[in-house]
């Protein structure tokens, strides 16, 4: 499956499928380099309106970050940081938990992880979302201590 193809099947519309196609690649993300290369194809899909491939780009990009040995994720960091602050809680709460793997293999960017968490406006998210988010951000935290 070629590039294109690849980005394709994660902005499906079948949101099922390519939901199950992105834990596929974030698996195999974990044992090699082989979608390191999609790294910027990730971050571009940030910029989508659906809130569904805004969070699997952020996941994906944040999946490489063992094989970042080019400085992408801190070069992008800027652009990431901002769903953490996503209108849809749901986006905000998978993005602080995709980040534990970037705390794990890209300690260099630790202190703005924290920054950028501590910067997560709670008031904007309902109330029944906000205490969830937090104590997402918390454990971050913790992770990052």
């Amino acid at each position: 499956m070629d590039r294109n193809q690849i980005i394709s099947k994660l902005k499906d519309k079948d949101d099922k499928c390519a939901y199950e196609f992105s834990k596929e690649i974030g698996a195999k993300s974990a044992e090699s380099d082989a979608y390191y290369s999609l790294f910027d194809d990730f971050i571009a899909m940030l910029n989508e309106k659906s809130s569904y491939v805004r969070t699997r780009g952020f996941c994906l990009a944040c999946a490489q970050a063992r094989w970042d040995s080019k400085g992408k994720l801190e070069a992008s960091f800027d652009k990431l940081s901002l769903l953490l602050n996503d209108e849809k809680p749901t986006v905000v709460r998978q993005c602080l938990s995709a980040l534990h793997e970037v705390v794990l293999f890209r300690p260099e960017l630790c202190d703005r992880i924290r920054e950028a968490v501590l910067g997560i406006e709670l008031s904007r998210y309902k109330d029944s979302m906000a205490p969830l988010i937090r104590k997402d951000a918390e454990e971050l935290l913790q992770v990052l201590e």
